[in-house]
Order: structure tokens, then sequence, then C-alpha cells
């Protein structure tokens, strides 16, 4: 049986989704999160589950409602579950009066059973049920209340068929005439008032007056950077960096029992150093940057999960209007904290494509999770006292950077931007077991891009230091490939470096691979060329304080990695738009990094 997932943006699909399949699919309290359907088997069935981006209604105003309305007229389904949000039931209600037009089963589901308790509300269910005619239930997505007798009612098919409510004009969903739509929407209204009068307590939320604070037009932005700076500074400085300290010596002990060990056997040479100084060191030294990405996701997980990320989007639209954009683009940026590769597909809650092609310019911008172990090499190494407010400078001017490329971009945009439009959802204690689950997936991701992208990239850079020009094995770094290339390209971060040190410019390219393989190349070629860890002083003898800053800027703001790229010809669907793109993302990149060494080195 085919059954899809129809509701409001917020109301708690992507949740019930990953409880009904056991899937583990991004779940947010903004617009945008589910960007495209999503398929999967109800747990014990055979059942096809799909759920479908939010919408308010059956008449798309972006690319995300489209994919809902198009699956809904184009495709056979035998069960449609709406999913409600107890918080905002007018606004949910509404489509559901429309979604009844289509003449399909449906059941309701009336989602955050948990929350309702803490707040002491209480629905009626069987007078929703009475009136609309379809079988309804009260769940929690993540206390599993009501999902058994959910599950049970859709095998054995006893819910409610479909039956018509005789009241309203058929063909509303797709008409055309604006003043009927008008009149209908009215008169469901009314039909909706009439159900839901006792339901809604028309209390004031006391965490709502968290608004006269959070979305204040004077310090609601800036409060919005001082507790993103205060994540940073968290997680890269005062608590990360700490545990990241101890690790890298755990490191650099298990590195040398490993040469040991080998030697004792009788391994050769060539391969003692491909395993200890190759791959150990490359791989191993990523990795050890996984307490600051984890408090890092956590913080930003709780953020997400409160109903404050909503909030900010709103309050930038404004800041962004001057820059041709609306507050939809800030989804995709904050999203890119994480990865740029989910930021670009997220992006298709904004309807307008010249703004949705700016923001997906701008997204790379953002200091991702695959850009923090350099973050903290840099400011570890160069300022051990300020590393957490040297990450935080980094974050600042991100924002900053991408303020004046959007600029820059609206003088190329035509004048007619889209509108952000949102409800805003009732904040929330933060749900931690879900919380702490999604971290570790992320950070599951990371290790796993470690141990495959990064692995295999760690034994071509040990192989391209072993052959020199005349691909024979040499074990002098100065004369193999690697070196070779990065020669002939270091002249290019001359102004950036103030001199030509190949080891830099090299690492500075493997950035194009994935952007953690700058610091696993540097480790590589430190442990080869000085036989010393890249966290040790020696090894950064060709940087100095500003010129290891401008290094750390250039490869946070340049041409992103290979992933990221496929995404963004995949959603722009024009190969001049993405070589575009990376030019403009690179000379950017090149002119701030240079820049800032030139003023340092006044």
């Amino acid at each position: 049986m085919n059954i899809v997932l129809v509701g409001n943006q917020n109301s708690g699909k992507s949740s019930l989704f990953n409880a009904l399949c056991g899937s583990k699919q991004k779940v947010g309290n903004w617009p945008g999160v589910t960007v495209d359907k999503k398929e999967g088997k109800i747990l014990s069935s055979e059942h096809l589950l799909i759920d479908l981006p939010g919408t308010y209604s059956l008449i798309p105003y972006s690319l995300e409602e489209e994919i809902t309305v198009n699956f809904l007229k184009n495709n056979k389904i035998d069960l449609i579950i709406n999913v409600i949000d107890p918080f905002s039931l007018q606004r949910s209600l509404y489509l559901t009066t429309v979604l009844k037009e289509l003449g399909i089963d449906m059941i309701l589901v009336i989602s955050m059973s948990d929350l309702l308790k803490k707040n002491r509300r209480k629905i009626k269910i069987e007078n929703i049920e009475k009136n609309f005619k379809c079988s309804t239930f009260l769940v929690s997505s993540q206390t599993k209340d009501g999902l058994r007798n959910l599950v049970e009612v859709i095998n054995k098919k006893t819910y409610l068929k479909h039956q018509s409510l005789n009241l309203f004009q058929a063909n509303i969903i797709f008409n055309s005439d604006y003043e009927q739509i008008e009149y209908q929407i009215t008169k469901r209204y009314e039909f909706i008032d009439q159900i839901v009068r006792d339901e809604e307590k028309k209390e004031i939320d006391k965490l709502n007056n968290l608004d006269k604070i959070f979305l204040n037009k004077y310090w609601g932005i800036p409060l919005f950077l001082i507790i993103m700076g205060l994540i940073y500074y968290l997680s890269i400085g005062l608590i990360g960096g700490t545990i990241t300290n101890v690790l890298e010596q755990y490191l650099y002990i298990f590195q040398n029992f490993v040469k040991v060990r080998l030697q004792r056997f009788g391994i050769s040479t060539w391969l003692i150093s491909l395993v200890s100084d190759g791959v150990i060191a490359g791989v191993g030294t990523v990795l050890t940057f996984l307490p600051q990405l984890f408090v890092l996701f956590f913080l930003i997980n709780i953020l997400e999960s409160s109903g404050y990320m909503s909030r900010i989007a709103l309050l930038f639209d404004r800041l962004f209007s001057i820059l041709g954009l609306s507050g939809k683009s800030l989804i995709p940026l904050i999203v890119g904290s994480g990865c740029s590769v989910p930021a670009i597909m997220s992006s298709k809650c904004i309807e307008n494509e010249e703004e949705r092609k700016h923001t997906i310019a701008l997204i790379p911008f953002i200091p991702c999770s695959a850009k923090i172990p350099l973050i903290v090499l840099i400011s570890s190494n160069f300022f051990p006292k300020y590393r957490g407010l040297i990450a935080v400078s980094l974050y600042f001017l991100s924002f900053i950077v991408i303020l004046l490329v959007g600029f820059i971009l609206k003088l190329f945009t035509p004048k007619n931007q889209s509108t952000y439009i949102s409800e805003l959802p009732s904040y929330r204690f933060p749900y931690f077991p879900y919380v702490i689950k999604d971290t570790f997936q992320k950070i599951k991701n990371f290790i796993v891009r470690a141990g495959t992208i990064i692995f295999l990239s760690s034994i071509i850079i040990w192989c391209l230091a072993h052959i020199n020009l005349n691909f024979n094995y040499d074990e002098n770094i100065t004369n193999s490939l690697l070196a070779g290339l990065g020669k002939f390209v270091s002249p290019i971060f001359y102004p950036i470096l103030h001199k030509n040190s190949w080891e830099a410019s090299i690492s500075i390219l493997q950035g194009i691979i994935a952007k953690e393989q700058v610091v696993s190349s540097m480790e590589i070629i430190s442990q080869l060329s000085r036989s010393e860890s890249i966290f040790s002083s020696g090894p950064f003898d060709f940087f100095t304080p500003i010129t290891a800053y401008a290094f750390c800027v250039f490869n946070m703001f340049s041409c992103p990695c290979i992933s990221t790229i496929a995404t963004m010809k995949k959603e722009l669907k024009s190969f001049k738009s993405v070589v575009l793109i990376l030019f403009l993302q690179t000379f950017v990149a090149w002119l701030v990094a240079t820049f800032i060494s030139l003023l340092g080195g006044v």
C-alpha cells in the first residue's frame, strides 16, 4: 500500500516518518528541512511510506510545495496520513479541508502529544474525527505514544473510509478564479473555527515573551551573532580544544607504537612509512578533531529543535532584503555549518530562481564541519591563548564576506526577490535523546568520510611524495612529484604566504578533494619532510601567525570540495553557472586572504 505523509512545515512529519520507518532523516524546526520526497517501509509491514515536503495548501508557492502537489496529482496513493500541528490547529486543518477533496482515504495524526501534556493542553480528537469524518490519532514521535495503535489500524485497514465534507467547491485545488478561492478560504476557516473554538485556549504562552528579546529589531541580530560566537568559542576553544590536545598526544603514542611493532615483524621500511606516516598520520589527525565537532553539532542541534532558528530566519529577512535575498536564504546558510551538500539541497525552499542561485553561491563561505580541523589547527598552534577568539573571528569574517559578496551579486539580480512568509513554531524544550542521536549521526558521517575519502587521499599523497619527476621511488620528498606540483602553483599563493611554500600550496589544492584533507596533507608532508608532527612548532616554520591566519581564510572561502561542486551542478543544472560561482569564490578567497596578509605585515 502506498501511503503519503502530508502536512504543514514544522508539523512533525519527518519525526513521524523516522518513528514509523526507523529512518534517520534530518528533523528540524524550520521550513525547508524536507525538500524532496523521502521513502521508507513502515516497520513490520510492506507498506511504502512517502514523506512529502511541507505545504500549507495545494496551490504551490515554492519548489518544495510544487513537489508535494505534483506527487499528489500524478501518483497512485492508497492512503494519506495528514500530520496536524496541535499548536496551530486552524492552519493545519485548513490543509485537511483541501486534502479531503482529493477523494483519497485519509488518517489524521495530531503530533507532539508529549508537548501537549507538558503544556497542559487538551484536544478532543473525537470532535475532530466526527466533523472531518477521518480516523484521528494523538501520537508522539519522541515517546512513541499512540504509534502502535496507528500502525495496527493501517495494517488492518480499519480506519474510516473516504467521505466527502460536501461543503466546499470540489475544484478549489487547481482553480484559477481567485475571487472564488478567496470565498472558499473564508468558508473553510469558518468551518474550522466551529470545530477548534473550544480546542484552542487563547492563552499567551509565557515562552513567547522571549520573542520580545530574540526578534527585537535592534539587538536581535547582534544577540544571534553572540550566541553563534559563543558556540564556536565553546566547541573549538574551551571544551573541544582541551580534549583534542589530549587526543593528539595519544595519536603520537599510537603512531610510534605501530612503527615499533611493524619493525619487530621485519616489515619493509616503505610499508611502515605508508602505514604510519601516511594512513595513521592522515586519517588519525583528522579524527582528533571529533570533540570539537561533537560539541558544535550538539549545540546547533539544540538551537534547531528549540524553535529559535525559525525566528532568526524571519529576523534576517529585513537584512537580507538589502542583498536581494529573503529570510529563506538563512536556512541553507545555517544548514551549511554542518555540510554544504545538504545546505545546497535545502535551497529548494527558495522559489525565486535567481535568489536561489545566489544563495547557493554564498553557502560555501560558511565554515562547515570539514573546515573545523584547519581552524583548530591554526588557532591552537599560532594563537594558543586566544584560540577560541580566533575561531570566533573567522566565523564573524565569514558573515561579513557573505554580506559583501551578497551585495555584489545583487547588482546582477532582477528586482523581484521573494517574500518570506512563515508561521513561527512554539518554543520547545529540546528533546535531548533526539539531539544526541542526531549529533552522533553527524559524527558517524564524518568518520565514514575520514575512513574513505581521507584514507584514499592519504595513500595517494604518500605515493606522490615518494615518486620523483623521473617516476622513480625516492625518499627525498623535495624531489617528488608532490613537491614539483606544489612549487609550480606556489607563486599564486605568494601574496598570501609571503614566500614560495610548496608544502602549504599543495595542501591548498588537496582541499578540492575534501577540506579536511588540507590538514591531513600537511601532517603527512610534515612527517615525511621533518619527521615531526604538524602539531609541533618545527613544521610551521614556513608560517607566521598572520600568514597562517590568511592561509586559513583562503581555505575557508575558496573553491569547495568535489561533493559540493557535484551538488551545485545537480541543483543549478548549468555547468557555466557552476564555473562562474567557483571562480567567484576562489577569487574572493584570494583577495580577502591577501588583504589580511598584507594588512598584518604593515
